[in-house]
Parts: C-alpha cells; sequence; structure tokens
C-alpha cells in the first residue's frame, strides 16, 4: 500500500457548488496522489491524477485532477437524468466511502465521468459476497471540464441518513480511483487493492479521512 494512508478533508465555510473548479477552498485542501495501479505498480505518468476533497454545512465536495494524453474512453451519447450503469467501463474517477470506521464493508461508491455521466451505489461485502444496491439515490451532483491535456470532474454529495454530516475529528474509510484507457493496466488507485485481477471492491484496504 502507498504510504499516506490518512487524508484531510477541510471544512469550508462557502457552500461550494459543483462545477466550482476554482474555488479557493481547493488551495487549503489537502491532495491526494492516484498514481499507482491496483497492482501496486506505479503507473504511467501521463495517467496520474489527484484528488481533493472539502466539507460544508451541506455536503462532501471531491475534486478529480486528471492527466489526459490520449482519446477519452467515453460514451458517444451520454444519459445525463439518471445513473449509468456501467459507468466504471469507461474514463472515471471515484470515491467509494464508509461512513462509519468500524464497518468498512458498507460502503458507498460514487463515480463520475468526463462526459458528465454520474454513479452512485450502496454496497455491502459479506463472506458469501458483494451486495449492491442498485437503487440508492445520493442526491449527488457532478461537474466536469475536459481540457487539452486534463480532466476535471467533481462530486457534490449531500448529506443525509445515509451519509451523515460528520463533525471535526470524525474519521471515515476511504479509497479513491481512475479508470483511463483500455485493458488491465487502466485501474489505478489511491491505496491498490494487490487482487490477483484488476478489483477495487477490498474494504480492508481502504484509508482513513479525517475530517478538520
Amino acid at each position: 500500500m502507498t504510504e499516506q494512508r490518512t487524508v484531510t478533508a477541510y471544512y469550508s465555510r462557502d457552500s461550494l457548488a459543483a462545477a466550482a473548479f476554482q474555488h479557493p477552498a481547493w488551495k487549503q485542501a489537502a491532495p491526494i496522489p492516484i498514481t499507482r495501479k491496483w497492482s501496486g505498480e506505479v503507473a504511467p505518468n501521463s495517467r496520474h491524477a489527484e484528488a481533493r476533497i472539502v466539507w460544508t454545512a451541506d455536503a462532501l465536495i471531491v475534486r478529480f485532477v486528471c492527466r489526459q494524453a490520449e482519446p477519452l474512453i467515453a460514451n458517444p451519447d451520454p444519459q445525463l437524468d439518471r445513473k449509468s450503469i456501467g459507468l466504471w467501463e469507461r474514463d472515471v474517477c471515484e470515491i467509494f466511502i464508509a461512513p462509519n470506521p468500524k464497518l468498512p464493508e458498507h460502503y458507498f461508491e460514487f463515480e463520475v465521468a468526463p462526459t458528465g455521466e454520474w454513479l452512485d451505489l450502496g454496497i455491502r461485502v459479506t463472506p458469501s459476497g458483494r451486495e449492491t444496491d442498485w437503487e440508492f439515490q445520493s442526491g449527488m451532483e457532478v461537474a466536469h471540464l475536459v481540457e487539452s491535456d486534463r480532466v476535471l470532474v467533481m462530486m457534490s454529495i449531500p448529506w443525509s441518513a445515509a451519509i451523515p454530516r460528520p463533525q471535526a475529528g470524525h474519521v471515515w474509510r476511504v479509497n479513491l480511483f481512475r479508470c483511463v484507457g483500455l485493458g488491465r493496466e487502466r485501474y489505478l488507485a489511491w491505496q491498490p487493492t494487490y487482487t490477483p485481477e484488476p478489483y477495487f471492491h477490498v474494504p480492508g484496504v481502504f484509508g482513513e479521512l479525517e475530517f478538520l
């Protein structure tokens, strides 16, 4: 696993819109490097990404900034008014969030693509396999920006019964990912999962997210 196991989410008194890519709060937020493949091997520099996380009175907000030196693998006809099942098969950024650090096997999956497509799921890993709540509705909002050599995406996840507003000092369990390009080498993770085949659903390797 990478040495950095704990990252911070700083509180912002400002309410950040999902498209607030350049808000000053991001300068305070700590960068989270996504530079390794799921296997632990360092990915090419041209595929590196970073994430930053802030929280407000209303939501948890995640911004990804991704290097993009190759054609996008994207849906030519994106559907933005509903969740996109199978989004992980194309270019996408993801965060897995376990609000209860004592139950990392119960977490929520959030994805956003460079097209603005999105996905939210409830996940529970049990000894008999993975259970997925395909009908989970978080109310997340997303934004995307594609530039000549990089992709920026953001997601704003409102507090709810499933994702309760934390207090300063709380620690959740998280992992962050990027899928880019084609083939086995496309799967990048903040905390590598070290599985024989590309696979992200390993809550035992999740890092920690501390709210400040």
